[in-house]
């Protein structure tokens, strides 16, 4: 009936202009520096019509292009509404119901509780899910993006953990999120170079920036820069004095086995090693093994006897039997003026022993080994008894010797065997 009514107006208004214009015989004159332009009223009328409906259709044409980003705008928040409602279906609880009523930042928000909630309760494929939906919802997509990457990397999908990082770095500070949480999970995935890399984009390292750093150099074995970074780290108080100290010796000790190419590199390290240090047993351990591997007996003997001097330790008296070079006497003397200090060690004894054998003192050698299994037998002790007797021709000492070593080995197998069987239950 409307259409009807629209078509019966059209024609009225349509027959009203042909009798207008039939009965209108006017004209328009326009002037202008000696030209006159004579038009039909009816001709200029028409122009006119045409022109103000060209101006209107321009006109309407440039308030739609001013006003498509904010349409576009509301179209895309729309899109991502329905979105966050469709992803919220999938975790029945008693918010999902309530979705609908709300907006786009309410859902994304309720969806990103509910991954934290999940993540930490564990269940990583709720999380990544739950975060991609707040991450697509527009709500803290720096750490929604964080929360589903570090979901994904629970569940071994390291292609899309690397590409919820890639999409999250948006401004500078979830940029440097990402960047700091990839590199986290690439150390966790031992691929510290990579990691080292992601570190490198970073600009200011904070403490744990410089924690990962010091955790992807040691990986790499780069133990150069590991004590480079050790200064800042116990300046900044990131470690207690404890675990200060032994980073600090046992990057130390990487470092000289590192070195220990040759005679001149060794040196070269041993001299970069602090006095507080060479004293420190473990260091001289490491750093009196490694001069005795490049062929340098008389450097491990004074490592030895300087860190002996500065405390007594067994294994380092036990060691310095192997420094003995081409002058055992002298090493003898020195190590007989400790036993006055140590007379029941029996790390020192075997060493006296052994002492004794490379003089030819056999009895003495003898006596000294037979006292260092007195106190507290070993593996060693037993050995080096068995090669004295073998010497002198006794089989049959030779023989329970080495047997009453290898039961010793056996015992001290089985116990670390049961140690570890009782680690794993």
């Amino acid at each position: 009936m409307r259409a009807l009514l629209w078509a019966i107006a059209l024609f009225a208004a349509a027959t009203g202009l042909v009798l207008f214009a039939r009965a209108n015989t006017g004209y328009v004159l326009l002037a202008s520096h000696g030209t006159r332009v004579e038009l039909s009223l009816n001709l200029a009328l028409l122009l006119l019509a045409l022109v103000v409906a060209a101006c209107v259709l321009l006109l309407r044409a440039g308030t739609l292009a001013l006003r498509l980003p904010a349409r576009a705008r509301a179209f895309r928040e729309q899109r991502q509404l329905e979105a966050a409602r469709h992803d919220a279906q999938s975790f029945p609880d008693g918010r999902a119901r309530e979705f609908p009523k709300q907006g786009r930042l309410e859902a994304g928000r309720a969806l990103f509780d509910e991954a934290l909630r999940a993540f930490f309760e564990g269940r990583h494929g709720r999380a990544e899910r739950a975060a991609a939906a707040a991450g697509r919802s527009g709500v803290l997509p720096g750490l929604s993006a964080v929360i589903a990457a570090r979901a994904a990397h629970e569940l071994r999908a390291f292609s899309r953990r690397d590409a919820y990082l890639a999409a999250g770095d948006g401004d500078a500070g979830d940029r440097y999120l990402c960047q700091i949480t990839q590199a986290e999970l690439l150390l966790a995935e031992r691929r510290h170079h990579d990691a080292l890399a992601v570190l490198g984009r970073l600009g200011h390292r904070h403490t744990a920036a410089l924690r990962l750093e010091l955790e992807a150099t040691r990986q790499s074995r780069n133990w150069d820069r590991v004590l480079a970074l050790l200064p800042q780290l116990q300046s900044k108080q990131v470690f207690d004095e404890l675990t200060t100290a032994r980073l600090w010796r046992s990057a130390t000790a990487e470092a000289l086995r590192a070195a220990a190419v040759d005679a001149d590199s060794l040196k070269r390290a041993w001299e970069r090693v602090g006095q507080e240090l060479r004293r420190d047993a473990l260091l001289a351990r490491t750093a009196a093994r490694c001069f005795l591997a490049v062929g340098d007996a008389g450097a491990a003997r004074r490592i030895v006897e300087e860190a002996i001097e500065a405390g007594w330790d067994s294994s380092l008296a036990a060691l310095y039997a192997e420094c003995v070079g081409d002058e055992p006497r002298a090493l003898l003397q020195k190590a007989e003026g400790w036993l006055n200090q140590q007379p029941s060690d029996a790390g020192l004894l075997l060493t006296l022993g052994r002492l004794c054998a490379c003089a030819e003192l056999w009895g003495k050698a003898r006596n000294y080994l037979e006292a260092s299994a007195a106190v507290e037998p070993s593996h060693s002790v037993y050995l080096e008894l068995a090669a004295l007797a073998a010497r002198e021709g006794r089989d049959a000492e030779v023989a329970r010797h080495r047997e009453a070593a290898l039961q010793l080995a056996l015992a001290q197998l089985r116990e670390s065997t049961g140690g570890r069987r009782r680690e794993l239950f």
